[in-house]
């Protein structure tokens, strides 16, 4: 396999520690977000080092893991926040992230894909920050006397 293989590896490997972040932090309130932003740029430059020791494919190895474990992260973080916010727990929506970062690691192993999961992360983090809804009135639209 050549460079290009690897450097997708790295980025999609990174977005699956990102994700992993984001499930173990419960990364909904902003200074958790931010420290779980440096610690999966680390994380993700940690894998891209792996890797470039490993394989050939230069510093882009070590950018790009740390790309996509920071787009990993953000996207993660919209579906973390909205569950929580939404009634979820926190154990049952780490483990299904948690769950969902294995699978895109696995996944990452897959020639091209390892570049598309840090673009799709980003996507599904746009689409659900835009059709979150404001606040829910619940039943207090109910107790109005008119």
């Amino acid at each position: 396999m050549g460079a290009w293989y690897w450097i997708g590896v790295s980025a999609g490997l990174g977005a699956s520690a990102g994700m992993l972040i984001a499930a173990a932090s419960g990364a909904a309130v902003r200074v958790v977000l931010v420290a779980a932003a440096t610690a999966a740029i680390v994380a993700g430059a940690g894998v891209g080092l792996g890797i470039d020791d490993w394989q050939s494919g230069g510093w882009v190895d070590i950018a790009l893991g740390a790309g996509g474990a920071l787009l990993g992260l953000l996207g993660a973080a919209q579906t973390v926040g909205g569950a929580l916010r939404r009634g979820g727990t926190r154990v049952g929506t780490g483990a299904l992230v948690g769950g969902a970062a294995l699978v895109a690691a696995a996944v990452a192993w897959i020639p091209v894909a390892g570049y598309l999961i840090p673009l799709a992360l980003l996507a599904l983090a746009a689409l659900l920050r835009r059709r979150s809804p404001e606040r829910y009135a619940g039943l207090r639209t109910l107790a109005r006397d008119e």
